[in-house]
């Protein structure tokens, strides 16, 4: 039975509260938002800025705002529990929601597996009665969260669409999950293909069916068709993210790309990166640039402007110096990866801050 709109919320079972008085159940006449999230997760992090402001905002009607951090990497729970606190310490240290902890996969299974969701973060909305009334993404949430308070939301035949189009896409990943984690690629293929067929502007599955296709099968009669249409698809809708995904796939230097006609490769690769940086040019101060540029960065590099690669690694680094809450670890993991890229490039040692890189003869995965 599929946990979704309408059904009784399960239990709280986490092993401990790290921030705010433990929650042994649900309270009825209270609205409760349950965030399943993780420190690695850049967009979990990103979303307790206004779930915060969320919970200021009507704590004094009821609403309730649960983080759960249930993905926590580390070797021991204990190991896992101290790294959470220690980042709560630095950058949340006075958060106005509880914060619970599990390393058992109990609160996955229970929450998570039963209602189709396979990513974070994930947000339920548990309604006044104590049944599930929402879940999905904060963002979706936004729009449709005064009809949660008023109760008309649940009943209405807008929720019950929604409900169903996310079964259908849990059901989807639930098909997919198994031949990926088994590496059968063809069979995975086939059923990116079916869920094509049905929704055709996903981004996830578009990037998916081009990895298989050109670095897993490495088919490249049925591969590069499907490139080509990726990159005219991505420039039409004029899309950063899908202009970015587009060029990963040609230019992630994870892969080994050497079975690509270079020509082309080049000739897609120089129309998305000349699209990105007239959305997100150098000179402009604003932009996750180190998300999408040390992929631009090679694209340029493999085209033989070094300079120009250089350029925009640095500004990459620069990018992880602002403001967004990403966690410690992480960015010393990206400014790390940057700083190797940098040092490949330039055939030098090369440092930022206190991390120095020596040049490698392979070129790491600085797009990742």
């Amino acid at each position: 039975m599929v946990l979704g709109l309408g059904s009784k919320a399960p239990p709280i079972k986490v092993e401990s509260w790290l921030r705010g008085q433990p929650l042994a159940s649900f309270q009825r006449g209270r609205v409760y938002i349950v965030d399943f999230w993780a420190t690695w997760c850049g967009p979990c992090v990103a979303a307790l800025p206004p779930l915060t402001k969320l919970q200021e905002k009507h704590k004094d009607i009821g609403v309730e705002v649960l983080g759960l951090a249930t993905y926590e990497h580390a070797g021991t729970a204990d190991e896992a529990r101290s790294k959470l606190d220690a980042w709560l310490t630095e950058k949340v240290p006075n958060p106005n929601y509880r914060i619970g902890f599990d390393y058992t996969g109990e609160m996955n299974k229970l929450w998570m597996e039963h209602s189709l969701s396979f990513g974070i973060p994930t947000l339920f909305v548990v309604d006044r009665d104590g049944h599930i009334a929402f879940i999905g993404s904060l963002m979706q949430l936004d729009d449709i969260f005064p009809k949660i308070l008023n109760g008309a939301w649940r009943t209405s035949d807008e929720a019950k669409a929604a409900e169903a189009k996310r079964i259908a896409q849990g059901e989807r990943l639930a098909k997919l999950m198994p031949p990926l984690k088994a590496g059968d690629w063809a069979k995975a293929l086939s059923v990116v293909k079916e869920t094509l067929a049905v929704t055709p502007d996903s981004l996830n599955y578009r990037t998916l069916q081009a990895d298989l296709l050109l670095h897993k099968l490495r088919d490249l009669e049925s591969g590069l068709p499907v490139m080509r249409q990726f990159v005219r698809d991505a420039i039409d809708k004029n899309a950063e993210e899908w202009m970015g995904e587009a060029l990963r796939q040609l230019f992630n230097p994870a892969n080994d790309n050497s079975h690509l006609p270079r020509a082309e490769r080049l000739e897609m690769g120089k129309e998305l990166s000349e699209h990105i940086l007239a959305l997100n040019p150098p000179q402009r101060g604003d932009g996750l640039k180190y998300l999408i540029y040390p992929t631009v960065a090679q694209y340029y590099y493999e085209s033989g402007n070094k300079d120009r690669a250089i350029e925009l690694v640095d500004a990459a680094l620069k990018s992880l110096d602002s403001s967004e809450p990403i966690s410690v670890e992480q960015k010393q993991h990206d400014i790390s990866l940057l700083v190797q890229t940098l040092a490949n490039y330039k055939g030098e040692k090369a440092c930022y801050g206190d991390i120095c890189a020596a040049p490698k003869d392979r070129l790491t995965e600085a797009s990742n």
